[in-house]
């Protein structure tokens, strides 16, 4: 009876795959007794799915379709949101307001993005970990992606860079100051400790990436008239973003090969790794899987493109800045899955899997998401640097000092959360109040601060 069950509950893979005995141990759990950050907070959002219902259908395709929706589009507990996807659709075409359509599609792109991180987690099991964590290291942060590759598309260059340094400084301080502080306060009689190591990998590669940044915008002081370093400025970023993506693929092999244990959580209690490993345990095949996430990043891209298109008006509508849109609402509504998950293990005590989320997430972007940009649009004709500004590089160069100290001693309490927590609300406020024009001609990249100073005294 109990092979049966065993049976009905593996019809997904047997329908796809064959017998689930010739896979390997390691191939079926994907990472064994352990598993990356990433991976493990990506579960902390999902749903255990019955299929007695569903294994009383005769048919064996019909079956297997009914078992894929029903772990794909209801395994999750943010399955409420998916309404918004076609009600995003239906109010573009019907024209109900741009303001509609940038909201709905921000709610709809939340579950998407989670079930992203599903299917990624899925096909892993087969690939085995190594590819698993390639997958992961690619498409973490496809959402940010897409919608960083249509707003180039429409010339909005300010909306790719307020977006990709939303990201980071939610992550930084955001995820990471909420998660100390949930943590700090639910386990305040307990010394909260973790991995130093990992941490000190992740402050390094921001600090890189930090670097890159800072350069393009002091080289467009060296100059008395910004014409002349426009395109110098521009060279450098591009070199700056090959040295970037090259230091990042040399990351991945350091974590995924050389020194996979430090970028890896243990699990801990005979009970939690029963748990765990029924998790890891394929619920859809292999090719499912995979057209899963191909039509999953087609609606991610048509919902992208809605934002990228409405984001003006939504700002005027609602009286926002675009680039408080950008750079505080976008990344909160993109990540929302990911940041539960960090938030739910430091709640739990596992700081090692809140800090592998939080700073992963942020380095990805750092080292990987905005250097690719960059070389995109080089690709496309259009004019992206490195360069983000004094106000947002200034920001950006804070909250990775700031992060960096309250990680350096390898413990954490209530306190430290809260700090980098304010910090974030403080820029959050330095963004609502700025009024920044969305078409970068409007006001020149690169201003000095003598010309901007003439021209409003002139004023």
């Amino acid at each position: 009876m109990a092979s049966r069950q065993i049976t009905q509950e593996q019809q997904p893979w047997l329908l796809e795959n064959g017998d689930p005995k010739r896979l390997t141990k390691e191939a079926r759990h994907g990472h064994g007794r352990s598993r990356t950050a990433h991976g493990m907070s990506a579960t902390s959002l999902r749903k255990k799915s019955d299929h007695a219902l569903v294994s009383r259908v005769r048919c064996a395709s019909l079956r297997n379709v009914l078992v894929n929706i029903q772990e794909v589009i209801l395994g999750t507990k943010l399955s409420i949101l998916f309404p918004a996807i076609p009600a995003a659709i239906i109010a573009h075409y019907l024209g109900l307001g741009e303001s509609w359509v940038f909201i709905l599609s921000l709610l709809g792109l939340t579950p998407l993005a989670e079930r992203v991180s599903f299917l990624t987690e899925q096909i892993a099991v087969y690939t085995g970990p190594t590819v698993g964590g390639l997958l992961n290291a690619t498409c973490g942060n496809i959402t940010e992606v897409i919608i960083a590759i249509f707003a180039l598309q429409s010339n909005q260059i300010a909306v790719v860079k307020y977006s990709l340094l939303g990201s980071i400084l939610s992550n930084l301080l955001l995820v990471l100051g909420t998660s100390l502080l949930c943590g700090g306060i639910a386990n305040i009689g307990d010394e909260q400790k973790y991995d130093r190591r990992q941490a000190d990998m992740n402050s390094l590669m921001l600090l890189l990436a930090l670097l890159c940044h800072l350069l393009p915008l002091l080289f467009t002081y060296t100059a008395a008239s910004p014409e002349l370093t426009a395109e110098p400025s521009l060279y450098l970023s591009r070199a700056a973003s090959i040295v970037m993506l090259g230091a990042y693929f040399v990351y991945l092999i350091f974590q995924l090969w050389t020194h996979r244990q430090l970028f890896e959580a243990e699990e801990e209690g005979e009970g939690e790794g029963e748990n765990n490993s029924a998790e890891e345990e394929a619920v859809i095949g292999f090719w499912s899987a995979f057209a899963w996430l191909a039509g999953m990043t087609v609606f991610i891209a048509l919902l992208s493109e809605y934002v990228v298109d409405t984001i003006q008006d939504a700002s005027d509508s609602w009286g926002l800045s675009v680039s408080f849109l950008s750079i505080i609402l976008l990344p909160i509504v993109g990540n929302a899955a990911e940041h539960a998950g960090a938030i739910i293990f430091a709640f739990k005590n596992k700081l090692d899997i809140t800090l592998g989320v939080a700073l992963g997430s942020a380095t990805q972007i750092a080292m990987f998401a905005v250097p690719l940009c960059v070389l995109v649009a080089w690709i496309m004709g259009v004019k992206m640097d490195l360069n983000f500004n004094l106000l947002e590089t200034g920001s950006l160069a804070l909250a990775i000092i700031v992060t960096g100290f309250t990680l350096q001693d390898g413990t954490s309490h209530y306190m430290k959360g809260l700090v980098l927590l304010l910090c974030y609300l403080v820029i959050g406020a330095c963004f609502f109040v700025q009024r920044t024009p969305l078409n970068p001609n409007d006001v020149p990249n690169n201003i000095t601060l003598k010309s901007f100073t003439d021209s409003v005294l002139s004023a």
